[in-house]
C-alpha cells in the first residue's frame, strides 16, 4: 500500500497507538489480510504479499465465505465471533487461518480480518506421526503360532516386508539398511535392506569410531548422525549410487545399542530434525521387534535357546523410553492440538503393545518352553511396592519393571485407592504421583508416614507442578525422593534402590 512522505523514522514509542498497532503488523511474520463483505483484499502485510498467489487467492477465497457466515449468525448471541479454519490449498502449501468478522455501522458484518500462518511442515510431521503409529502397532502385532514354526530367515523376512512398507509410507524414502550390533565381536550384521547396493549391505563393519563409517560411529557413540551432504563427511562409506545425503540412528533397547538404521537419499540435505526425532521412535519399535522374534521362538540349537521368562517386563523399560520420546516431542508443539493428539495415540499405542505381549506370552502354547532366567535384584527381590498414578500406562510401567526385579506390586489408580490399600497392608515403598484425583501426592505421603514411619515414599510429578506445596511439605517429613515426569528407568531404579537402603531413625 502506498505510504505519504515521512521526515524520517518516528521513534516507536513516540508514535501514536494507531501507528504502533499498523507498525507491528507491517513486520509481523504471519500473514494479514482484510477482505470486504464484497470478497475483494482491502488490506494485507508484507508477509500476506509474499505468500504465491494461489495461496493469496485461497485465502482470499475463504475469508469472503467466512464473511458470509458471519453475517448470516449476527443475531445468534452464542455463535463465534473468532474462528480457526485449516486451507489445504494443495499438496505442498497448508495455511491455518484465524479470522474475525468486522461489525459494521449498520450492525451487520462489513468483512473479515485473518492472521494465516504456513503449517505445511507440521502437516507434513503429522503424516509421519499416523505413520509412526500404524507402523509401530502393525511391527508389535505377534502372533505366537504363525512365528514358532518359521525359522530365523523366515522370521526376519517377515519382518523384512513389514518395514520396507513402512519405511516408505513413514519416511517416503525407500533407500535404507538395519545393522544388528553382535554383543562379542561388536561387528555391524546386516539384517534388513531395501534400495540398497550389494557394496553397501557386504561392508564390514564395527561398533568403533575411526575407519567403519557412520554407522559405526552411531553404534559406537549411541548418538544419531544427519549428514547433509556426504562430499563433506569424511565418515561417510558407499550406500546408494548417486547418494547426496544420509540419516543414521541407533536402534536402542532401554539404554543399550543393539543395532543402527541407516537411510540414504539422492537428495543433498533431504533430512531434518523432525525426521531424526521420528527415526529414533521408529528405531525403537525395530529394535523391540527383532528382540520379541528371537524372545518368542525357541531355537533349536541349546546355545542360541535363550528366552526371556517374561516378555511384557523384558520389554517394560524400552516401552517406557518411547513414552518418553514421544513426551519429549509433544513438549516442542505445545498448541498444535493435533500434532500432540497423534504424539499421545503413540503413547497409548506403547499400552496396546504392552496387553498385546502379554497376551502372547500367557498362551498356552508357550507357557513350559521358557527356562527361568534370573533378571531379579537382590535391592528390589521381595520387597512389597505400591504404584499409585492416574496415568494406567505410567503406574503399569512402573509394575512391569519392579516385577521383573522381584518385587510384588500393587497398583491405584487415584489418591483414594491408594490410601485405602496402605491402610490394609504393609508397604515396604509407595511410589505416588502427586497430581491425582480424589486425593492427591502428599495426602497419599502423610497416610503411609500414618501407617508405617519407616516406609520410604518416592513422588512423582512434572516439572514446575507442586500443588499445595506438596514436595516441601513432605521433604521436611522424611521424603525419599521426587522423580519428574518424563523420567528414565534407569533414574527410576536408581531412586528406589536409594530408598530401599536408607536408613530411617
Amino acid at each position: 500500500m502506498p505510504h505519504g512522505p515521512t521526515q524520517g523514522p518516528v521513534p516507536f514509542e513516540q508514535q501514536s497507538e494507531a501507528a504502533q498497532a499498523a507498525g507491528i503488523l507491517e513486520v509481523l511474520g504471519q500473514g494479514v489480510c482484510v477482505v470486504g463483505g464484497d470478497a475483494t483484499l482491502l488490506w494485507c502485510n508484507p508477509a500476506f504479499q509474499a505468500y504465491a498467489e494461489r495461496v493469496r487467492e485461497e485465502i482470499r477465497a475463504a475469508c469472503a465465505k467466512l464473511c458470509v457466515e458471519f453475517d448470516a449468525e449476527r443475531d445468534d448471541a452464542d455463535a463465534p465471533r473468532t474462528r480457526r479454519h485449516v486451507l489445504d490449498v494443495d499438496r505442498d502449501h497448508c495455511y491455518e487461518l484465524l479470522a474475525s468478522g468486522l461489525v459494521a455501522t449498520g450492525g451487520g458484518v462489513a468483512g473479515v480480518v485473518a492472521v494465516a500462518w504456513d503449517v505445511t511442515a507440521v502437516r507434513r510431521l503429522r503424516e509421519k506421526l499416523d505413520a509412526i503409529d500404524a507402523a509401530g502397532r502393525e511391527l508389535m502385532r505377534l502372533d505366537a503360532d504363525a512365528t514358532a514354526e518359521m525359522e530365523l530367515g523366515e522370521r526376519l523376512g517377515l519382518l523384512e516386508d513389514r518395514i520396507i512398507r513402512h519405511m516408505h509410507e513413514l519416511m517416503r524414502f525407500d533407500h535404507f539398511i538395519v545393522r544388528v550390533l553382535d554383543r562379542e565381536s561388536r561387528r555391524l550384521e546386516t539384517v534388513i535392506a531395501g534400495g540398497m547396493s550389494e557394496e553397501a549391505k557386504s561392508l564390514d563393519l564395527y561398533a568403533a569410531d575411526d575407519d567403519c563409517g557412520i554407522s559405526g560411529h552411531v553404534a559406537a557413540t549411541g548418538r544419531s548422525h544427519i549428514c547433509t551432504d556426504i562430499s563433506r563427511d569424511t565418515r561417510y562409506l558407499p550406500g546408494i549410487d548417486d547418494a547426496r545425503s544420509s540419516l543414521t540412528v541407533p536402534l536402542r533397547l532401554h539404554d543399550q545399542v543393539v543395532g543402527i538404521l541407516n537411510i540414504e537419499s539422492r537428495e543433498r540435505a533431504a533430512f531434518g530434525e523432525d525426521d531424526r526425532q521420528l527415526a529414533d521412535i521408529f528405531g525403537r519399535y525395530i529394535a523391540m521387534a527383532l528382540h520379541v522374534l528371537k524372545l518368542l521362538v525357541v531355537e533349536r540349537k541349546a546355545t542360541t535357546g535363550q528366552l526371556a521368562s517374561d516378555v511384557t517386563a523384558e520389554l517394560a523399560a524400552p516401552l517406557n523410553d518411547i513414552v518418553t520420546e514421544a513426551t519429549h516431542i509433544m513438549e516442542e508443539y505445545i498448541g498444535q492440538d493435533d500434532l500432540r493428539r497423534r504424539l499421545q495415540a503413540i503413547i497409548d499405542n506403547v499400552d496396546r503393545a504392552k496387553r498385546g505381549l502379554k497376551s502372547v506370552t500367557e498362551s498356552p502354547g508357550l507357557r513350559g518352553l521358557v527356562p527361568a532366567t534370573n533378571d531379579r535384584d537382590p535391592i528390589i527381590d521381595g520387597k512389597c511396592i505400591l504404584i499409585a498414578d492416574d496415568e494406567e500406562i505410567i503406574r503399569e510401567t512402573v509394575s512391569d519393571v519392579l516385577t521383573k526385579a522381584g518385587a510384588l506390586t500393587l497398583m491405584a489408580k487415584d489418591g483414594d485407592e491408594a490410601v485405602t490399600l496402605i491402610r490394609s497392608r504393609r508397604f515396604d515403598l509407595v511410589v505416588s504421583d502427586i497430581k491425582m484425583p480424589r486425593k492427591n501426592g502428599y495426602e497419599v505421603f502423610a497416610a503411609a508416614k500414618q501407617a508405617d514411619a519407616r516406609c520410604p515414599v518416592i513422588l512423582i510429578t512434572g516439572f514446575g507442578y507442586d500443588p499445595n506445596h506438596s514436595i516441601v511439605r513432605a521433604s521436611k517429613n522424611g521424603l525419599a525422593a521426587v522423580l519428574y515426569k518424563p523420567f528414565k528407568v534407569d533414574k527410576l531404579l536408581e531412586e528406589i534402590h536409594h530408598a530401599l537402603t536408607i536408613d530411617v531413625n
